[in-house]
């Protein structure tokens, strides 16, 4: 009987895997590997550790292979899960699953742009483990209120958020979240439903904030006081 040849690859230690699958730009590549065997799971495992910031823009990643990964990042900071032209797959389960890796709560960057088959029950789950987060792009979405009421609550720090053509987002929301996210510094409406008098009360609460686009903010400064 002829005795089993190990795979040359297979002979690696897994310090040499790891810095091999760290040259892997291809997400989906790396999710697939890390399913090979336990081996390839670790090496994978220790190529994602060290990473800060993790773009799967322009790949085609579905609920798991998404998972899979940022389980591994430890040490993650920025993490952009935006909608491509491939159509990104992710939905609440992902944003779910993702919400109890361990660098969530160490996150300051998240980017959701456009997608659109999240709701607010994933948003609100992933929201509220990220104490730290800084900047958060949820343009293109079908949230509502409900994602803006557990950003207020936890998200003290959160200083941009992109709201861009939120449909559902009322003015309801966006009072309650300039009052209490005191850092906010910019905030991006653009595509709204809310009316012009609502953004005049969010810079009485905060004289300082940056209303985008730069028409809008104009078109505010023009309305006399009464």
């Amino acid at each position: 009987m002829r005795r089993y040849e190990e795979a040359e690859i297979d002979r690696l230690p897994i310090d040499l895997l790891a810095h091999i699958f760290a040259l892997i730009t291809c997400f989906k590549d790396l999710a697939q590997a890390s399913g090979v065997c336990r081996k390839w799971k670790q090496a994978v495992k220790q190529s994602m550790a060290p990473r800060e910031r993790l773009s799967f823009a322009g790949w085609k990643m579905d609920d798991d292979s998404t998972t899979r990964l940022v389980l591994h990042a430890y040490n993650l900071k920025e993490l952009d899960i935006s909608r491509s032209r491939w159509g990104c797959q992710i939905t609440d389960i992902g944003l779910y699953q993702i919400s109890f890796a361990k660098c969530i709560s160490n996150l300051t960057s998240i980017s959701l742009w456009g997608m659109t088959g999240i709701t607010d029950k994933g948003v609100v789950q992933l929201i509220s483990r990220t104490s730290s987060l800084q900047h958060l792009n949820i343009g293109g979405t079908f949230i509502t209120d409900e994602s803006l009421f557990a950003i207020a609550v936890s998200c003290p720090h959160v200083k941009t958020i992109v709201l861009w053509s939120c449909r559902h987002v009322t003015e309801s929301g966006l009072l309650v979240l300039v009052n209490k996210c005191r850092k906010l510094v910019s905030i991006n409406v653009w595509g709204t439903r809310v009316p012009l008098h609502c953004f005049i009360g969010l810079l009485a609460i905060s004289p300082a904030l940056q209303i985008k686009p730069k028409e809008l903010q104009l078109n505010i400064e023009r309305v006399p006081v009464l």
